[in-house]
């Protein structure tokens, strides 16, 4: 019997959650786009938290890699097992387990609000948003997912379940485990539970969209917003080239060759409606147009513009590099324009967008779908933009987190001692390195 079959065999006969075998669907994330796939002795799928310490404790007791899962929507390979073990699927841990009486009193009245925003809303799963800090365009105001966590249910080797924080609004007892863990991607435990701030939705969100000419228009912009101290929600950009490729589908009149930046404003329908007039007139300088629908099903189809963009770019030659570097909100257009050099450096079309307000970059090289030469590219385009964000002052991932794919790089951004403390850490938690090795140090 060979050794995959063993290990399937034999962790299925020890616990109680099912163990299945491990299919396509288990072995990917969204860089499959990019040729990595990975290999798996068996996929577990809990029920509980107490399921899931069962399997890490078996894992552990046998030298088993053991390869967290939540939605499999991250960009850096961060749930793909590199070289066999258990993928540890947490899909079925779905259940609310309480819920705090003013908030359900609060969520009648008007509805609450989860304010990070991570992306990939519809597939991806707040244990793998937890895992990697995740945030999307209302970061910017709210913040990224580690802000609104107050506690974690944790599983940590050998297999042990506990809690760091909980349903607290302050705790300055001992070390702050809880915010070591969030961001870990799975390298020091297994996120179970999590509590989770909420907060009233907002009675209205205005977007404005403002067309300018060209980078150093849009950054213009942009540095206005922020130096006017306007309270904005959001704070967004689509350089030219992606909104060629996406202005099709825009539901307004898009002026040729122009860089959008888009900003969203929130909170009382008093206040929103300042902010929005106050955006108006900053984008009004010199903006070559302005879009700002009022109409509910106006702005809804805005956003579902703005969530479909990366789909619309990415369709259009068939395969794709990129990553989200972050920079200091100084360095920004200085950042855009170099990112898109390196694709031209190597022959390789490029656009950009991003989330303007936290200096965060998604730079995109569009490739080939059919060129294997062409695909080929994408690990020297990546490093590229990796090169690009440190030489700025900045970091190889805002949000998207270091995973397989940026690993290497880790050691760069962080200096010889710091990254000493880092690996220390790891060992601290996972002196086996079983716990989603090869990733993240």
């Amino acid at each position: 019997m060979s050794a995959l079959a063993s290990v399937e065999r034999d962790l299925r006969a020890a616990v109680a959650a099912d163990v299945v075998a491990p299919t396509a669907a288990y072995l990917t994330d969204m860089t499959e786009a990019r040729g990595l796939s990975g290999r798996a002795d068996a996929v577990a799928l809990p029920r509980t938290a107490e399921e899931v310490a069962e399997v890490v404790a078996w894992c552990y007791a046998h030298g088993v890699a053991i390869v967290p899962r939540g939605g499999g929507t991250g960009y850096a390979a961060g749930a793909v097992p590199l070289d066999g073990g258990v993928v540890l699927s947490l899909e079925r841990l779905d259940r609310v387990r309480s819920f705090d009486p003013e908030l359900r009193r609060i969520a009648r009245e008007g509805g609450l609000l989860f304010a990070p925003d991570p992306g990939a809303a519809e597939q991806s799963q707040i244990g793998g948003n937890i895992a990697t800090n995740a945030g999307g365009p209302h970061a910017f105001k709210y913040g990224v997912t580690g802000k609104w966590v107050t506690g974690l249910e944790v599983v940590v080797p050998p297999g042990d379940l506990v809690q760091l924080g909980g349903p607290l609004r302050k705790d300055v007892a001992g070390y702050d485990l809880t915010h070591l863990l969030i961001g870990s991607e799975g390298t020091l435990g297994v996120i179970t539970a999590a509590w989770l701030q909420l907060t009233p939705a907002p009675e209205a969100a205005w977007p404005v969209i403002g067309f300018f000419d060209g980078v150093s228009g849009g950054v213009g912009a942009i540095e206005r917003v922020i130096g006017t101290g306007l309270p904005v929600a959001a704070l967004e950009y689509i350089d030219s080239e992606a909104m060629r490729y996406a202005g099709a589908s825009f539901p307004g009149e898009v002026p040729a060759g122009g860089f959008a930046v888009l900003a969203d404003a929130d909170g009382s329908t008093e206040e929103a409606a300042r902010i929005r007039k106050d955006v108006l007139d900053v984008f009004g300088e010199d903006a070559l147009a302005l879009y700002a629908p009022e109409a509910p099903q106006e702005i809804a189809a805005l956003w579902r513009w703005r969530d479909g963009l990366a789909l619309v770019v990415d369709a259009q030659r068939g395969g794709k590099a990129s990553e989200d570097i972050a920079v200091p909100l100084d360095r920004l257009g200085e950042a855009i324009v170099e990112s898109l050099e390196v694709g031209r450096r190597l022959g390789v079309p490029a656009c950009s967008w991003g989330h303007a307000g936290d200096g965060n970059l998604h730079t995109v090289f569009l490739l080939a779908g059919d060129d294997e030469a062409e695909l080929a590219l994408a690990p020297q385009l990546a490093e590229g933009l990796f090169e690009l964000a440190l030489r700025l002052g900045g970091t190889i991932t805002g949000e998207h987190g270091v995973g397989f794919v940026k690993r290497n790089w880790l050691a760069k951004q962080l200096g010889p001692r710091a990254f000493e403390l880092h690996t220390a850490i790891k060992r601290a938690f996972d002196p086996q390195n079983l716990l989603n090795p090869g990733k993240k140090a």
